[in-house]
């Protein structure tokens, strides 16, 4: 669980792509591995104290950083990434998404299985994640021949830390919450393919930038399991605004903005949100598809 920077995606080919959206579709990259589906959707738009020790995830992060090799190919992964979106939009026949890569777990998934649509609160305590809200939600659409349609029955999970960089219900050198489950669950997709979440905006922890880690799960016809997993990062502008508030602002300044997070460098550019402003805090959609 702590191998973050294993390689997970690759490139489809020109012909590849054109195999699977028809000749009417121009080259997109995918991030599909062996045996998993390929990831889709619509063109965007805490240091605890000062003894604590980096998480493993935010290890693996610097270990991207410091190794040119795989920094090399997720730059040019990316820069492929962005001439294939400008020949879809130039085409004249777009299909209804386009690609978002697949990214690393993490070293903090647990299967709770907690099915629900606000996880601020942990279930046991009842005790609520102090934090800006956050209204997330996405979109999620079947990718094939014809083009994209709304993906319904399909289970979205997400996790991410609290205002203080921690993550409920593991165990990490720097803290142990196991047994609390805040900040944690899944949603299942509606006839229109959306899952909505009510959560709070992360905080951060040394090495990584803000970020929030999602999976996809969905069974095609004949009851194969398709498992898709990613993370979603934050315009910086609009993280800066919200951290100079409280229960963020006791922090101090971040150590990691997005483009100096190894693991934003691997296509983090085509994962990003810009949430906006509501009466209640912010709101955020993003819109992915699957091949199933």
């Amino acid at each position: 669980m702590d191998n973050d920077d294993r390689p997970i995606g690759r490139v489809l080919s020109r012909r590849e792509v054109l195999a699977l959206l028809g000749s009417s579709a121009a080259a997109v990259l995918a991030g599909c591995a062996a045996g998993a589906n390929v990831p889709v959707a619509t063109p965007a738009a805490s240091v605890s104290t000062a003894a604590t020790a980096v998480s493993l995830e935010a290890a693996s992060a610097a270990a991207m950083q410091a190794n040119p090799t795989l920094a090399a190919t997720a730059e040019a992964q990316v820069a492929t990434a962005a001439v294939a979106n400008t020949s879809v939009a130039a085409s004249g026949a777009v299909p209804a998404c386009v690609v978002r890569p697949e990214q690393a777990e993490g070293p903090y998934f647990v299967d709770d299985k907690l099915n629900r649509a606000d996880i601020r609160a942990d279930p046991a305590s009842g005790s609520v994640k102090q934090g800006t809200p956050l209204l997330l939600t996405f979109n999620v659409s079947q990718v094939g021949s014809g083009g994209c349609a709304p993906l319904s029955g399909a289970t979205v999970d997400i996790w991410h830390c609290d205002a203080a960089g921690v993550y409920s219900d593991v165990q990490d050198p720097s803290f142990n919450t196991v047994g609390q489950q805040w900040l944690r669950g899944y949603q299942t997709t509606d006839a229109n393919g959306s899952a909505s979440f009510t959560t709070i905006y992360p905080g951060w922890y040394p090495g990584r930038t803000v970020h929030i880690h999602f999976k996809i799960r969905a069974t095609d016809a004949a009851g194969q399991v398709y498992d898709f997993t990613s993370q979603l990062y934050f315009d910086d502008g609009v993280t800066d605004t919200v951290f100079a508030q409280a229960p963020y602002n006791s922090r101090g300044q971040r150590s990691v903005r997005n483009e100096g997070d190894g693991i934003y460098r691997r296509g983090g550019s085509q994962l990003l949100v810009t949430p906006t402003a509501t009466a209640q805090g912010y709101a955020a959609t993003f819109d992915i598809g699957v091949q199933l």
